[in-house]
């Protein structure tokens, strides 16, 4: 509920972009990142300016060729996000900020109930996803008309759960 007390929380004004971090997600999220690799190059990419520009392409959901100038380069973000989604860290984001975020509310860290329907139980009765009749599913659209561009879908290893840890973790950060 916005009150006068809440408006100040979730004011983005001050910040560059709306997607950007503020100082209170960057220090939840910092020490998840993984340090850079040894040997090589020193990394000279500032970690916190590609999580901006991960959560830019995000929650504007614009094409990847048009991440403004002011982010690191495009090959840069998607190159971190890809390697993120493999090794873990994206998971580990998310529920460091999915326990903050239940702690907050005053909820234990894990969920200790579940909700089952009607519908899920009918379905399990009948033996799975399978039996559900033709008519109950959802119509399936091409990629091509799907309303999300390639290159989001692409960025997200190309997997619906890591799509949707992805918008977990940009809502998460904006509601703690």
């Amino acid at each position: 509920m916005w009150t006068t007390e809440n408006r100040p929380r979730y004011n983005r004004d001050c910040l560059r972009y709306p997607s950007d971090l503020t100082d209170a997600e960057w220090t939840v999220i910092e020490p998840l990142i993984p340090p850079a690799k040894h040997g090589g190059r020193r990394r000279t990419v500032v970690m916190r300016e590609v999580v901006n520009g991960v959560m830019y392409v995000l929650s504007t959901g614009c094409q990847w060729r048009y991440l403004p100038k002011d982010l690191p380069p495009k090959s840069t973000v998607h190159d971190y996000l890809t390697r993120w989604g493999h090794d873990g860290t994206i998971e580990r984001i998310h529920h460091a900020l999915y326990v903050q975020c239940r702690e907050l509310a005053g909820r234990e860290a894990s969920p200790t109930a579940c909700v089952i329907d009607s519908q899920s139980v009918k379905s399990a009765e009948k033996g799975g996803p399978g039996s559900i009749r033709p008519a109950m599913m959802q119509a399936r659209r091409s990629r091509a008309r799907s309303g999300m561009s390639w290159s989001i879908r692409s960025a997200c290893c190309s997997t619906p759960s890591c799509t949707r840890r992805i918008f977990r973790i940009a809502m998460v950060a904006s509601c703690c």
